[in-house]
């Protein structure tokens, strides 16, 4: 009989602090993941043989989206009523302090349901502006999504956050900044899952003929993401205490309408233009 010691996560998140700016493995995985993306959108554009500018452009307005969509998702999906109590405090990086006095704490809190939401926002101002196909640039963007979030996912873990439930699995995890206790690594279950999403959706795309209509890999990816994180949703503590009072998670409620709509577009456009 083999005896298993389970690992102990214990890394520090910040990297570095140069003169009292921390550089943190968050942010670090985070702009990678941005990165990468760009770098693959890069290929896209010049394949779809569309103009550099236009690329410029959906860049400067997407990463807007995400930063503005996922940080106005966790303030008024998770903790609304703070934030509606501090409304500047979900729109700066500060803590208004009860004996006064302002302290800087970076952006905590960040969701990838209201990410998601600004990206698709922010990708109908960018089609309205250059006159390009909104269904089409979904699907582009929808390709190299996967990619940022296994990025994303990567960054919780290396912050401890994001926690799984208690586990006897042989692969459980003991985050030492939390507590003691073996537990899910649900932040890699999610990272694992989305970059074997990534690599379907990139195959699909270098083979046409088997995806070949405007809409469909928009569709399947938000479909298959968010049923990736309904499924894994279920190995995680919950991030807030209300949630304790509902049948499923914000999380599982919030991936719903996302699985309903991915399907939708990879369903009902298919019947519609066969």
């Amino acid at each position: 009989m083999f005896l298993f010691l389970h690992i102990h996560w214990n890394i520090d998140p910040e990297i570095v602090n140069l003169f009292g700016i921390s550089i943190r493995y968050y942010g670090l995985l985070f702009m990678l993941g941005i990165l990468a993306a760009i770098y693959l959108l890069q290929w896209m554009f010049k394949k779809e043989d569309i103009p550099q500018a236009s690329l410029e452009k959906l860049i400067s307005y997407g990463i807007i989206g995400i930063f503005a969509g996922a940080r106005l998702g966790h303030c008024f999906f998770y903790q609304p009523d703070y934030f509606l109590a501090h409304p500047l405090e979900a729109i700066l990086p500060i803590e208004f302090l009860p004996e006064g006095g302002i302290k800087f704490t970076g952006y905590r809190g960040l969701a990838s349901h209201g990410g998601a939401l600004g990206l698709i926002l922010a990708i109908l101002l960018y089609a309205h502006k250059t006159k390009q196909s909104v269904l089409h640039t979904l699907d582009l963007i929808a390709i190299v999504t996967p990619l940022t979030g296994c990025f994303i996912r990567l960054a919780n873990f290396f912050n401890s956050e994001i926690i799984g439930l208690p586990s006897s699995k042989t692969w459980a995890i003991v985050f030492d900044k939390v507590d003691s206790l073996p537990r899910h690594p649900s932040q890699l279950y999610e990272a694992i899952s989305y970059l074997l999403i990534f690599f379907l959706l990139i195959y699909l795309y270098k083979n046409k003929t088997i995806l070949h209509r405007k809409g469909n890999y928009f569709g399947l990816c938000i479909a298959l993401l968010f049923t990736a994180r309904f499924i894994i949703e279920f190995t995680k503590e919950h991030q807030v205490a209300f949630e304790d009072q509902l049948p499923l998670d914000m999380g599982q409620l919030l991936s719903i309408p996302f699985i309903l709509i991915g399907l939708a577009f990879v369903f009902y456009r298919k019947k519609k233009t066969t």
